[in-house]
């Protein structure tokens, strides 16, 4: 998927209703740059797929579809689960639902729109949320708003991925925040990744990991 997808010069409009591209700063932009400049680097992409594998959550959510290459890691890894992600550019959106297809991926369950319209309605019928990544608006609110929402249904087992982590200083701050917060236990700091857990019977910890 990856591989087509850097050789396709198509055009997206793309409406970005998070902080933006660092690189690219046009609405115009080929599915080739996008696959560059934003799709999670392969180790990333297999992480993902590994943590999916082993926490074996009954499902997974994820805010930020993308053109789809961390959401079919994410769905691969389980055929039994069902993956849910949101988008926001329906354009993208409708080019991730084609590499869906040539995948034969058939547990994925997408959402086109702004997050703080859709997450609340999705959330709001979960009864536990045990796997979130969220990849999507990289400015310190939204992120720290969909955390709390989140949070609400997360449980002893539950995992929350945030990428980007140093990404900006509003990053850099919202993850302090998400750090300290008193439902978290236990947090992995991998530069890019940062990953958060909630048993209880674990003391505070924080490590930062060379991956």
């Amino acid at each position: 998927m990856r591989s087509r997808l850097l050789q396709s010069d198509d055009k997206l409009s793309c409406i970005d209703l998070g902080a933006g591209s660092l690189m690219q700063k046009s609405r115009s932009r080929s599915v080739k740059q996008l696959v560059a400049t934003a799709a999670k680097p392969p180790k990333y992409a297999q992480l993902l797929f590994r943590l999916v594998n082993h926490f074996k959550p009954h499902e997974v959510l994820e805010l930020g579809t993308s053109l789809g290459i961390s959401t079919a890691y994410l769905a691969s890894a389980n055929s039994q689960i069902k993956v849910v992600t949101i988008e926001g550019c329906k354009e993208i959106a409708e080019k991730a639902k084609e590499g869906f297809a040539i995948l034969k991926l058939k547990n994925i369950e997408q959402h086109v729109g702004n997050f703080d319209d859709l997450l609340p309605s999705i959330v709001s019928k979960k009864d536990k949320i045990d796997f979130v990544f969220f990849d999507g608006n990289h400015r310190k609110e939204p992120t720290l708003n969909y955390f709390k929402q989140c949070l609400s249904h997360a449980h002893e087992g539950s995992v929350f991925i945030f990428d980007d982590i140093y990404w900006s200083a509003e990053m850099k701050e919202a993850w302090e925040e998400i750090k300290m917060n008193e439902k978290v236990t236990v947090t992995l700091d991998l530069f890019y990744f940062g990953i958060v857990f909630f048993r209880k019977e674990q003391v505070k910890q924080h490590f930062i990991i060379k991956f």
